[in-house]
């Protein structure tokens, strides 16, 4: 890839075969690694821990919920991990979903801009060092951190036209997933780019991640895909992103094929402005270890 970084997503379910992958990733050539925050490791913890062990790669959240805790303590905890790590951490955070946290949390998913609105005013001065006195409808944010670390970058997991325009504005960028090439080049770079611009700020970074499989069986990989990722067809936000798509479900989005199939396929996301691709390879063993086999050739 010319200008299109080449990333390893991956969600290993110990802390110990977390550490080994950052460092195997690394020793393939690769130098950002993202894992999510879903309902296994803590992502924040899980990364101090392996950036502490494998110094010098960027290591991402895709995403920390913002819900489960105040602006403040996900800075405070950020910049521990950053400087646990000696710099690099790529923070991405998100709302995740109302089923979540109105349905296992317990709490109002009300208005869920104005809720990142104001995370965002409350969390982004602490990153950099500075005091806050935030108060909004629903978040109060006052003080300030003593905890020396560079700034993370900030990315938010938005989907939608107004998150987007706040990503732009406020954040470094934004992280997609479940997100194919027609949505990305007609709605996503054009609308967080636009408010990147509006605000005199840098291009922001548009990071985007799907199922990948380097196979000669590409139908039982669509196969696959569909029952592996079939919740993602459900989930509001993410449907509303593959109906733009005109797809059915994740299978229509995740990148299948030979290797010189998936390397059309990334060119592609490439040419509508991807900043950054995270592989999340899936499949058999051996497909795995072809995808990724692809992915070093690919990574520049």
């Amino acid at each position: 890839m010319d200008s299109m970084e080449i990333a390893i997503f991956g969600q290993p379910p110990t802390v110990d075969t977390l550490v080994e992958e950052v460092r195997a990733v690394k020793e393939q050539g690769f130098s950002t690694f993202v894992t999510p925050q879903i309902f296994g490791l803590d992502a924040l913890t899980a990364l101090a821990v392996a950036g502490n062990h494998v110094p010098g790669m960027r290591l991402g959240t895709g995403v920390v919920p913002t819900y489960r805790q105040h602006p403040m303590m996900m800075a405070q905890q950020a910049l521990t991990v950053n400087q646990a790590i000696g710099g690099g951490l790529l923070l991405g955070i998100g709302l995740s979903h109302q089923v979540v946290v109105e349905g296992m949390w317990g709490l109002s998913y009300e208005r869920p801009l104005r809720h990142m609105r104001e995370y965002l005013a409350a969390m982004m001065p602490l990153l950099e060092g500075e005091q806050v006195n935030a108060e909004g409808e629903t978040l109060t944010a006052r003080g300030g951190l003593e905890v020396r670390a560079p700034r993370p970058e900030v990315v938010l997991a938005a989907l939608g036209p107004k998150m987007l325009d706040l990503a732009g504005r406020q954040a470094d960028g934004t992280l997609t997933w479940m997100v194919g090439p027609r949505t990305l080049e007609s709605h996503i770079v054009p609308t967080i780019n636009e408010a990147a611009a509006d605000a005199g700020r840098p291009a922001p970074q548009v990071l985007v991640s799907l199922p990948v499989c380097v196979t000669d069986s590409p139908a039982e990989a669509r196969a696959a895909a569909a029952q592996e990722f079939a919740i993602y067809g459900h989930l509001p936000s993410y449907r509303a992103m593959l109906d733009r798509e005109g797809a059915a479900g994740p299978e229509d989005v995740a990148i299948i094929g030979t290797a010189a199939e998936v390397t059309e396929r990334l060119e592609e996301l490439e040419s509508v402005g991807t900043t950054s691709f995270a592989a999340n390879g899936y499949g058999s063993p051996e497909e795995q270890a072809a995808t990724r086999e692809l992915m070093k050739t690919l990574r520049g």
